[in-house]
């Protein structure tokens, strides 16, 4: 089937706003800068999974599932999403989270409570002190086993249950990323922008190989580069392979190589991707400082602001020439921000100096 053919459900909004950062532009004063505002696709706060979850949500429909199930890290924005969109179309929402129980709840965790996701927490942390081999093994033996005992459990119950890999990877989600690049494309020629460089995130990757496969497949003006959201980032020949496997399946008519890839990393005084997933860190900090106070952009510290750290890293330095446009794909994830560790973590750098912070008391 080909990939313009393929059915999808109504699960958010498409043709997000495509916006001029004037701001911005200015600050840095290097070319026009833009940024595409998928964390406008309305589904409970919006964010980049949504049009995955178009294209998922119908294979759901049309094969007779009951219930989503999917994985993700603690403070998940891709489950946030799931649980929304299996909430909208009568589907029963299974989160299987990766670490210990938080003692407060707060970030995505309060939306998925809110939203009535049944959630299970897989807590590694008795593996914690043994060998990085040894410790992927176990934590991979026990997930499995988790897993498989979940589903069992769902079935027994009557449910028919979808299983959705972490981020929504998979050529069916993807999809919804390579159908991104005519909506764009249409959006510049409207607008009258040109810009050669889109700039995005590379996590579990189903994001990027579908801007890749579809800005090939489209003969999109730009180029595609990943901006690793953590230190150890999925290696570049498993996103080339989930490339091929999306050509091959919509009969794209291409074949990705390795060198076709563009990720930059970054590497002073840390990577872009920060000290590890999901932990905060004040260079992505001080990036989600710098949108808010430029254009009043809200970005997340797992995902967005280690891109756009990036993004600016690559301006500043001229990988991305100083008189050329780029666009910075906006995924969402803002309610990342509100998660517990990263308010505390926030409070040294924006609530502990009143003169700094712009903050007066006037008492009577």
């Amino acid at each position: 089937m080909k990939i313009e053919n393929l059915k999808k459900a109504n699960v958010g909004y498409t043709n997000t706003p495509l916006e001029f950062m004037k701001i911005l532009s200015q600050k840095l004063g290097k070319g026009n800068l833009y940024i595409k505002r998928d964390d406008m696709s309305g589904l409970a706060l919006g964010g980049n999974k949504t049009r995955k979850l178009e294209y998922l949500i119908q294979y759901a429909i049309d094969n007779g599932y009951t219930a989503l199930m999917t994985f993700g890290g603690v403070q998940t924005n891709h489950g946030r999403l799931t649980v929304a969109a299996a909430i909208k179309y009568g589907l029963k929402p299974i989160l299987i989270l990766k670490g210990k129980k938080p003692d407060y709840l707060s970030g995505n965790l309060l939306l998925d409570r809110l939203m009535g996701a049944d959630i299970y927490f897989v807590d590694y942390s008795s593996v914690k002190n043994l060998s990085k081999s040894e410790r992927q093994i176990a934590e991979k033996k026990f997930l499995k086993e988790c897993t498989d005992n979940i589903l069992k459990k769902y079935e027994a119950q009557g449910e028919k249950v979808l299983s959705i890999p972490v981020g929504g990877q998979g050529v069916i989600g993807s999809a919804g990323y390579a159908m991104f690049v005519p909506e764009i494309i249409k959006q510049m020629q409207e607008q009258n922008i040109n810009a050669k460089y889109l700039i995005c995130g590379y996590g579990s990757t189903g994001t990027f190989a579908g801007l890749w496969a579809g800005a090939k497949y489209f003969n999109a003006p730009f180029e595609i580069i990943g901006i690793p959201i953590e230190p150890d980032y999925c290696p570049i020949e498993e996103t080339v392979k989930s490339i091929n496997e999306i050509s091959e399946y919509f009969d794209m008519g291409f074949t990705c190589q390795k060198e076709d890839i563009h990720l930059e990393i970054g590497n002073e005084p840390i990577p872009y991707g920060g000290t590890d997933y999901n932990e905060p860190d004040l260079e992505t900090q001080k990036s989600i400082e710098l949108m808010a106070s430029s254009e009043a952009i809200i970005l997340d510290p797992c995902y967005t602001g280690k891109v756009f750290r990036g993004f600016v890293d690559l301006i500043k330095k001229e990988i991305i020439p100083a008189n050329e446009n780029a666009i910075l794909l906006h995924s969402g994830g803002a309610p990342g921000l509100f998660g517990k560790e990263h308010c505390d973590s926030l409070q040294s750098l924006l609530w502990s100096d009143e003169e700094n912070d712009h903050v007066t008391v006037m008492k009577l």
